[in-house]
């Protein structure tokens, strides 16, 4: 048998010699997993032994993480925007980039009263639910083409206790959508088809493909919603993309083209350009 703290540092040097990039952090939330220790237990009482079912738990994760497996499907949950939602082999991991979108769409928001709001992919529903938790007044529309997306949307929806205001419509884009909305977000999928390849392990071998491959170019995502949104947008209403690499110029000149205003490109925390902020022109 051995304490938390000494399996935690065990388990921290192995993944760092597997090359696996935050191998800290993952052995602090696997080995506070398994024991079910609380934040201030991990702190107070780091010399509490484990049981062997918590070690035999604890070695069962070790091996799915030194497989790449990453700790959020692990444990079938990830934290985003503060909040906890479940994630499947259905859904794409959410990302803290992608808070990014989220923060810039209550900034569009704020002068909005009771606005409603569309989800393209939505997938576990992150960006969806998050803004609904924040704008109590909201209702929003939450769209997949993955039956078993929609689900995990869904039931995370019930969970945060927002089931009453978000809806979610299995749809190829806007194909089944009706009315219009006072903003969009999408996280597309916009990786090059060819680029898959090469996508680290976490990546390649657990988010599903569909919200993955974007086309040849990465671009036919968005092309598509630049095309579509325009009949589901109110005058005035705003589209929030996420962007691959690389792609804010490109992105840009799609939207623009298909009669957009004049798009801003918001940043994440680390400087990257992430969040294509395109308006619909008021009559």
């Amino acid at each position: 048998m051995t304490t938390r703290d000494h399996a935690m540092r065990m388990l921290a040097h192995r993944l760092k010699e597997a090359g696996l990039p935050t191998p800290a952090l993952d052995a602090r939330i696997l080995v506070q997993a398994a024991t079910g220790a609380s934040d201030i237990e991990m702190i107070r009482e780091p010399g509490t032994l484990m049981t062997r079912a918590e070690e035999e738990r604890l070695a069962g994760w070790e091996r799915r993480r030194l497989a790449r497996e990453p700790v959020s499907r692990i444990l079938g949950s990830r934290e985003f925007w503060g909040l906890p939602f479940t994630v499947t082999a259905e859904t794409l991991d959410p990302r803290a980039d992608s808070e990014t979108l989220v923060e810039t769409a209550l900034d569009l928001l704020k002068d909005i009263e009771r606005p409603r709001l569309l989800d393209l992919g939505t997938g576990t529903g992150c960006l969806l639910l998050s803004l609904l938790h924040e704008r109590q007044d909201a209702v929003g529309t939450g769209v997949d083409l993955s039956e078993g997306a929609l689900a995990v949307a869904a039931s995370n929806a019930s969970a945060l206790g927002l089931s009453a205001r978000a809806q979610f419509i299995e749809s190829e884009w806007t194909e089944n959508v009706e009315g219009r909305f006072d903003l969009a977000v999408s996280n597309p999928p916009y990786i090059p088809h060819g680029d898959i390849a090469g996508l680290a392990g976490e990546v390649r071998l657990h988010d599903p493909m569909l919200a993955l491959d974007g086309g040849e170019d990465g671009l036919d995502a968005y092309r598509a919603l630049a095309r579509l949104l325009p009949d589901h947008l109110t005058q005035g209403g705003h589209a929030v993309v996420e962007l691959g690499a690389g792609q804010a110029d490109a992105v840009t000149a799609i939207f623009e083209a298909a009669g957009f205003g004049l798009s801003r490109i918001v940043p994440d925390l680390a400087g990257v350009p992430r969040a294509l902020v395109a308006a619909w022109p008021r009559a």
